[in-house]
């Protein structure tokens, strides 16, 4: 039985991609392309329209082949009846069920063998979900890089953004027990791999919704990050997206954590804008001043901090002044890597019913942010060239060579024989080019 795999969405749910990627071959499936599949199987995403309408196409072209479908990720949880008026027969897992899949897989095994022939109408699809989160840590994985181990955290959120809809599908926040995470990183470096990413909706949320009873009721994020970077092993760490709201009541325990130097001086704080108007309407519980405390905070202790950052533009009453000053700000901080959407309003939020701009002006201003993030990217970098750094092997390249990373992150290209993941060097930066540097081996460490 061969199958079609595909994953869309956030780096939690490339985590429980692997997971799922595991549970296919280990019940008998094998996979395959979509020319051979008998079974198409989606970790879908709501986030965005387009990616909705693209996975809709899909489960609805399979059943029309007469091919079995499973729909897994956020999708159930907050438009079943989209994926049911595509495709009638689907099977459906909820995104808090990851190892559910195993459950229809088998269901799906055990039907006649002519089934994936055509469609069985006397075998009725079946929908799990759960209230309590199952599957996301401690089970076998198909790794898409062998050498990274992504780590999922907690799931669901506690702040609701006006425009979120990943909030209304995966619930409220709930942390993972701290020994279950740690055991699960154990392992992870036990299996030879060399980075660990820290993954959920909002890293620096974890732990806020530990009861007082739980004996680690007082776990944080830094106190999470230093349990971990404490176990044996040469292993780095990547801390995935923060928002601003979360970081605040533990900048400085946070700071202090990220001194540690398994753990990369990255900085994933998404703005979504630069004006407080347009942050009042998100829903989003900070101030601009605040952005500018945690990023100079950092700085201090980390002069050569990494920054990522996620913008919105054009969302619901967003002026030529709002836009503007979100272009001032990027100009000002001069963020590594930025990821600009366009609004796209998402059914069951807040910001749905709101007007919104015309979308020739959404295209402009992703256009502008984009030319300017785009003449930015050469300005800090060439400051580094003739620099001696050391660094981690982090992945193999696409053709040759590898892929290594700076303390703060910033990818290094080296065309060199004998580096495998894992190893550290000692290389000088002789060139760079907007989405990294090329280095020149000095010295294996």
């Amino acid at each position: 039985m061969k199958v079609l795999f595909e994953t869309f969405g956030c780096s939690a749910n490339q985590a429980s991609a692997e997971i799922m990627r595991g549970i296919i071959k280990n019940t008998g499936f094998e996979f395959a392309s979509e020319e051979e599949a008998d079974l198409y199987v989606c970790n879908s995403c709501t986030v965005k329209y387009t990616t909705e309408q693209k996975i809709l196409h899909k489960i609805r072209t399979f059943g029309e082949r007469g091919k079995d479908v499973i729909v897994c990720g956020c999708m159930p949880e907050v438009q079943l009846d989209l994926i049911l008026n595509a495709n009638p027969e689907a099977y459906i897992v909820g995104v808090r069920s990851v190892n559910g899949l195993q459950e229809i897989l088998q269901k799906i095994k055990s039907k006649s063998p002519t089934s994936f022939l055509g469609k069985n109408h006397d075998y009725l699809p079946v929908r799990l979900s759960s209230q309590v989160p199952e599957g996301f840590l401690n089970l076998p994985k198909i790794r898409y890089h062998d050498n990274i181990h992504i780590c999922q955290i907690s799931t669901g959120c506690r702040f609701s953004c006006s425009y979120c809809i990943v909030r209304l599908a995966r619930g409220d926040l709930v942390s993972f027990p701290p020994e279950e995470i740690i055991e699960d990183v154990r392992a992870a470096v036990a299996e030879g791999c060399s980075e660990i990413w820290l993954t959920s909706q909002d890293d620096s949320q974890y732990g806020m919704d530990f009861s007082k009873e739980a004996s680690y009721s007082e776990i944080r994020l830094p106190d999470l990050l230093k349990r971990i970077a404490s176990l044996p092993g040469d292993f780095k760490i990547r801390v995935g997206m923060m928002n601003p709201f979360s970081i605040k009541p533990i900048l400085p325990e946070l700071v202090d954590a990220f001194d540690h130097p398994k753990i990369y001086k990255l900085l994933h704080i998404p703005i979504q804008s630069a004006s407080e108007g347009v942050l009042k309407s998100m829903n989003r519980h900070y101030s601009m001043a605040d952005v500018g405390k945690i990023i100079a905070d950092f700085k201090v202790r980390f002069p050569d901090l990494t920054v990522f950052t996620d913008i919105i533009v054009g969302f619901c009453g967003e002026t030529d002044s709002d836009f503007e000053k979100t272009a001032a700000w990027v100009q000002k901080y001069k963020p590594d890597k930025i990821n600009i959407s366009k609004y796209s309003p998402r059914p069951g939020t807040k910001a749905f019913p709101l007007r919104n701009l015309d979308s020739r002006i959404l295209t402009a201003r992703s256009r502008d942010l984009t030319e300017i993030t785009s003449r930015l990217k050469l300005e800090t970098k060439n400051q580094r060239i003739g620099k001696t750094e050391e660094v981690f092997i982090s992945k193999y390249g696409k053709e040759s060579g590898v892929l290594a990373r700076t303390a703060d992150y910033k990818p290094v290209v080296l065309n060199e024989k004998g580096l495998k993941p894992g190893m550290s060097a000692k290389i000088q930066i002789i060139e760079a080019t907007p989405g990294y540097f090329i280095g020149k081996l000095m010295e294996i460490l």
